[in-house]
């Protein structure tokens, strides 16, 4: 029976913690870029540009994320000219 806490982060190539912390950094990130995005919403002025650099953020830190470059590395077999 494969364990509920480890097998999502094994897919994406992670342990449980380095999913943990990688997790709990993306959600405070998203968190935030959404307060800005509501505050926008009233107050146009604000946070003019912030959410959509929180998105921009975010796809980098999945792009750029130890365990998920891994999984996209290409094999020894596919780098041969």
């Amino acid at each position: 029976m494969s364990n509920p806490f480890t097998t999502h982060p094994n897919s994406v190539n992670e342990t449980y913690g380095e999913h943990f912390a990688f997790a709990l950094r993306f959600g405070f990130k998203m968190t935030f870029g959404g307060i800005a995005a509501l505050i926008h919403a009233i107050f146009p002025f604000l946070f003019v540009t912030t959410a959509g650099s929180v998105c921009e953020e975010l796809q980098r830190m999945r792009k750029n994320s130890p365990g998920r470059k891994k999984l996209s590395a290409p094999t020894a077999e596919e780098q041969r000219p």
